[in-house]
């Protein structure tokens, strides 16, 4: 669902990263470019949306205010929504990428 809606948003760069052998508070983090904060609160709201009816809980965004590096809870994923110079800045990949 998330994928989906980050391609209807024109999202660039969606990288979904399996994390739950290396923590327990989440199963998968999602990253994906943004060029702006109104595309940010488009993928925002769209995905709150398709989550009600499915009956996942959206427990956190921050960020919405600025748009440069948005973070959405849903428990079971977190996804980062980042401008281009943010994502490449704070790189996450590399947090959570074990070799």
């Amino acid at each position: 669902m998330i994928k989906t809606v980050l391609d209807d948003v024109k999202a660039t760069e969606i990288r979904c990263i399996r994390v739950s052998a290396i923590t327990a508070m989440f199963d998968y983090v999602m990253i994906a470019t943004v060029e702006s904060g109104r595309q940010s609160r488009a993928a925002c709201e769209k995905i709150r949306d398709l989550a009600k009816p499915l009956k996942i809980k959206i427990l956190g965004v921050e960020g919405l205010d600025s748009g440069e590096w948005v973070l959405l809870d849903t428990g079971s994923v977190v996804l980062h929504l980042m401008r281009p110079e943010a994502r490449s800045f704070y790189n996450l990949e590399e947090l959570w990428l074990i070799d």
